[in-house]
């Protein structure tokens, strides 16, 4: 990499908060949590983490929804603020901390790894769960939502090709996503297979406590979880990537800030005693 790619490989607030009015009614009020920039970012994560971010944000505004964009890629000031929003949305990133899930050995394919932005993250779920928000992640925020249930991961999938595309090639594939009959996942989605944006390399291994798989590639892998009793949902393809099916990611987002809107009619709080995770303001669109 060279000293001009270097500067331009990191993410800004500016690049990712859409050019959009707030909702005239506004339906819910979401802690959004992602990681803009991670240990030894590529110019090409720079550039998915760019759109993917502003098109989640922009989906959330068009469904009348707000939102606060907390970066873990600094240290919240107060990651247990997350219990005062009606709902967290968690982001893809880098990869989970071997540590956070049992794994001492170095793993020589993880990238982007930050335990630090991991801890902060398992602050915020703590505090959101604890408080009955419904909780969303995409990518590494499902993998988030695994692991602080005491679940694992797959440090690296090594029969790769269904998930993201080899050395030299595109990294994200259009992937076969067989969805389980009877989840809340089917019931959003309407479909027993759905086609994902996917671009991977590690995966839910043992499913944590009281979650249930949701959804799985043709190999086997897990590609959602869900908890059944309640809106804590994970899936691992991006639906947020524009190349993917719109009416797929607009079933999914619209289903959270449908179960985050229900969160918002038994919360008291004025929007003013909300609290941001950083001291520095929060963006809210």
């Amino acid at each position: 990499m060279t000293s001009a790619d270097a500067v331009d490989a990191r993410v800004r607030r500016e690049d990712v908060i859409p050019d959009l009015p707030a909702p005239g009614t506004v339906r819910a009020h979401i802690c959004v949590l992602a990681s803009l920039n991670f240990p030894d970012i590529s110019a090409a994560d720079v550039a998915l983490i760019r759109r993917f971010t502003r098109l989640a944000l922009a989906t959330l505004v068009g469904l009348g929804a707000t939102y606060e964009l907390w970066d873990t890629s600094t240290a919240l000031d107060n990651p247990s603020g997350a219990a005062e929003f009606d709902g967290l949305l968690l982001l893809g990133g880098g990869d989970v901390d071997g540590s956070c899930y049992g794994v001492a050995a170095p793993n020589p394919a993880a990238y982007g790894v930050d335990v630090r932005a991991d801890r902060d993250a398992f602050g915020a779920i703590a505090a959101a769960e604890a408080a009955g928000r419904p909780i969303f992640g995409i990518c590494r925020g499902s993998q988030l939502l695994n692991v602080a249930r005491g679940g694992t991961l797959i440090p690296d999938i090594v029969d790769y090709a269904l998930h993201h595309g080899a050395p030299g090639e595109p990294e994200f594939v259009d992937e076969p996503i067989d969805i389980v009959a009877g989840t809340r996942l089917s019931s959003i989605l309407g479909a027993g297979r759905v086609i994902g944006r996917s671009g991977h390399h590690q995966a839910v291994d043992r499913v944590g406590a009281d979650l249930v798989v949701a959804a799985r590639a043709l190999d086997g892998i897990v590609e959602a979880i869900e908890d059944p009793s309640r809106f804590y949902l994970g899936v691992q393809w991006h639906p947020e990537d524009d190349y993917g099916p719109e009416a797929d990611r607009l079933r999914l987002f619209s289903a959270f800030v449908g179960a985050a809107e229900e969160a918002r009619r038994g919360v008291t709080a004025s929007p003013g005693s909300r609290s941001s995770g950083r001291s520095l303001s929060a963006d809210s669109r």
